[in-house]
């Protein structure tokens, strides 16, 4: 029977020979709940276990947790054989999350999950789904140990304590993700059909053996035979002729087997483990040769270690260096927490000497590879593209004792990070070419595919490092800043300021809730934006929490030169913050409002002018503002995504809507989607008049109603006859207003309602 690939929540769902699976429950002969006991090497299993699954659930790449298997009886009750400890671990993160989301429902099919070891660990199962867990500052283990139905004798029970430990390690994780966790986002992700965030194959066996025949078979000999020892035998005969067969038979079960023995995934084998960094190896080999290897690993590695290939003793040395070059587990885990790290600027924890990874949940990339590397894998890898060119990195050091090595890794993550466009599989032989000239040499120059502009920040921050080494500090914390990820092209490399705009910028974007602001007061020290590359839109900043990854985009996606006004911008902004004795918001009101005063006593009505006086108009999660040919202007479309056949706004009329009142009911919600050169009109309910924001002023039209009845309820002395529609004009030349239009149309647009329209 083939095995059918489904979720926790979809086990449920699921039919076999005609029975459908109406609850799992682990079976008497099964052993206690063990991935919450407590030791270095369970903890490390369990620790890594939940940042694959949680990293899955919250946005990360999906993942697959391979084969559950089991028997299911006459009344659908599926005994899961294979897989206790993984369904265990998933049951656990669905109460947790769907707690938190306030999704919860006692009566849902995958709450029926329960144990027949003990009764205890039964009923305590039966008992948590029944209330939602309330995040009060507690633990969820205090928490369930103060509810009035937690019995004192589960406090002996290994499989309840087990799953406190878990559901604790679950807390921690999640909450450390704040504020981008958002339990109902991760909740639609564990229970997506389509694309869940967590899958696996359930596998139910047929009647011929008895349960407990099929556990001892299962547990004590293992599966018929694995791919790993299929594999093993067939390379094993494919190197019969090389020199080095014998050392391999005998390194592959000794001193690598004893390598991987610490990192295996819960099932105490490391098969799967061996098969992913082989795997690993086996890619680079075949992108050393220019190519790019398909079909089983054992044909790849045919190919890539057999006689018929020219390199073959050179891969060969390369696969065993990079089993070869580390003496123990504990070695490894040493090795890269010294050299990486997870947390940002702001963390306790920041160490600017070590290179933050982005995208990465952990440090350790020799244990994510033997964890989730796949080569074959089509679309976003779980082991990225990213990771491997960094493992590699790290793997060449190793092997070869290279010099500079932190900095020189710093500067790869930095081109790489720069070079997202060019992470393509197809692209992976240049790129790997360009990851060891780094690492052996150090050479910029000889650099071929990774980002060229990326390349020309490195080299400038080479030579203002070794005239000012005391500013190396300041330097690697800003490129540390997520918004920048190691490119400084928005910061002038001056000694003088270098330090107090590093500092200020640091301080100035750290809240969220600050960057609407910031919008403004960048807008009102200058022209910060610039123009988006292959596009006629205009990149602005973001007042949105969830586009953080607009102020990269602003600050990173373009050459030194097409920043030039973003970094003149910034840096003046920079130098006024860090001059200030005022909190970040404070000092961007004071900005806005002093260029409100100038741009009022003078008479400069201009556009900037509405986006600094009306924050609503600032609002578009994009930051992408598009005009009429390309120029911005009063006819300001704002995006709320990045295309103009996605629904944006226009920003005046947005303005007006929001002024009147929406909840008034009076006025349809202003989207539109299309060309700019579309005319786009405000319409009030009633009587379908519209009013249309052009660049000289507002333009209406009279709907149900006559143009005569139109004009007279505006007022003659404000309005003019244009091609059908009544013109309220406030500029004669459509580059400045006479009168601020949005305070005009709030007036006109009230006089309207008050008129019937």
């Amino acid at each position: 029977m083939k095995g059918h690939l489904t979720t926790f929540t979809g086990v449920a769902d699921s039919t076999f020979d005609g029975v459908a699976i109406s609850s799992i429950e682990i079976p008497s002969i099964q052993r206690d709940y063990a991935q919450g006991r407590r030791s270095q090497r369970v903890d490390t299993i369990r620790e890594d276990f939940l940042d694959v699954l949680l990293t899955a659930t919250t946005g990360g790449t999906p993942v697959g947790l391979d084969f559950v298997y089991g028997k299911v009886d006459g009344d659908g009750v599926l005994q899961p054989l294979d897989g206790q400890q993984r369904l265990t671990t998933l049951f656990l993160i669905h109460w947790y999350i769907a707690s938190a989301a306030g999704s919860l429902d006692p009566t849902a099919a995958w709450t029926k999950f329960s144990y027949a070891t003990r009764p205890s660990a039964r009923l305590f199962c039966q008992r948590i789904v029944k209330q939602a867990f309330v995040d009060d500052g507690e633990m969820p283990s205090d928490w369930l140990v103060d509810q009035p139905w937690f019995l004192h004798t589960w406090h002996t029970d290994p499989s309840i304590q087990s799953m406190l430990v878990v559901l604790d390690d679950i807390h921690t994780r999640l909450t450390s993700m704040a504020p981008t966790f958002d339990p109902v986002a991760a909740w639609a992700a564990l229970t997506n059909e389509v694309e869940p965030a967590i899958s696996f194959y359930l596998l139910p066996l047929d009647d011929m053996q008895p349960a407990d025949e099929l556990y001892i078979t299962m547990n004590s000999r293992g599966k018929p035979l694995t791919d790993f020892e299929n594999f093993k035998a067939t390379f094993q005969t494919d190197l019969a002729g090389s020199a080095r067969a014998t050392e391999l038979a005998q390194k592959i079960d000794g001193p690598w087997s004893d390598l991987l023995w610490p990192i295996h995934g819960g099932d105490f084998l490391v098969d799967d483990e061996f098969m992913r960094l082989i795997d690993f190896v086996v890619e680079i080999c075949e992108l050393k040769d220019g190519y790019l290897g398909s079909g089983s690993l054992a044909s790849r590695a045919r190919d890539v270690f057999g006689s018929t290939n020219s390199h073959a003793e050179q891969h060969l040395g390369l696969l065993f260096d990079v089993f070869d070059t580390w003496q123990d587990s504990a070695e490894i885990d040493a090795f890269f927490g010294a050299l990486l790290s997870v947390d940002k600027p702001g963390f306790a924890s920041y160490d600017a000497s070590k290179t933050i990874a982005y995208g990465n949940s952990v440090t350790n990339l020799f244990g994510a590879c033997c964890h989730t590397f796949d080569s074959q894998k089509s679309g976003t890898r779980t082991f990225s593209l990213q990771q491997s060119l960094l493992f590699y990195a790290v793997l060449l050091h190793r092997i070869h004792s290279t010099d500079d090595f932190a900095r020189r890794l710093r500067i790869i993550r930095n081109l790489v990070a720069d070079s997202e466009d060019e992470l393509r599989r197809e692209a992976m032989p240049s790129l790997i070419a360009d990851v060891e000239v780094l690492v052996l040499t150090g050479d910029l120059g000889s650099v071929k595919r990774l980002s060229s502009k990326q390349v020309a920040d490195e080299q400038l921050k080479v030579v203002f490092l070794a005239a000012h080494p005391e500013l190396e500090s300041h330097l690697l914390r800003l490129e540390d800043h997520p918004f920048l990820r190691g490119n400084l092209s928005s910061f002038d490399l001056d000694a003088s300021s270098f330090a107090s705009r590093a500092e200020a910028f640091e301080s100035a974007f750290v809240d969220p809730n600050v960057w609407s602001r910031l919008t403004g007061a960048l807008l009102a020290t200058g022209d910060y934006f610039r123009k988006r590359r292959r596009s006629s839109g205009w990149q602005f900043g973001t007042g949105s929490p969830k586009n953080a990854g607009v102020w990269r985009y602003l600050f990173t996606g373009a050459t030194r030169e097409e920043l030039a006004s973003t970094r003149q911008v910034l840096g003046a902004f920079l130098n006024s913050f860090s001059e200030s004795s005022l909190g970040v918001a404070a000092h961007c009101d004071a900005l806005i409002t002093q260029a409100l005063d100038e741009a009022t006593t003078s008479g400069q009505l201009d556009w900037q002018y509405y986006l600094l006086k009306y924050p609503e108009m600032r609002t578009g999660d994009s930051g992408i503002y598009h005009g009429v040919d390309g120029e911005l202007g009063f006819e300001l479309c704002m995006l709320k995504k990045t295309q103009l056949n996605s629904l944006y706004r226009d920003a005046v009329l947005l303005q007006l809507y929001r002024a009147i009142g929406s909840d008034e009911g009076l006025m349809e919600n202003p989207w539109f989607s299309g060309w700019t050169t579309e005319p786009r009109h405000l319409r009030l309910r009633r009587s379908g008049a519209t009013v249309q924001n052009v660049s000289t002023g507002l333009a209406f039209l009279p709907g149900s109603r006559t143009t005569s009845a139109l004009s007279q309820a505006l007022g003659h002395d404000h309005s003019a006859a244009d091609g059908g529609a009544i013109l309220v004009s406030t500029s004669t030349d459509g580059v400045r207003d006479d009168a601020d239009r949005i305070q005009v149309g709030v007036t006109l647009l009230r006089r309207l309602f008050e008129e019937g329209f």
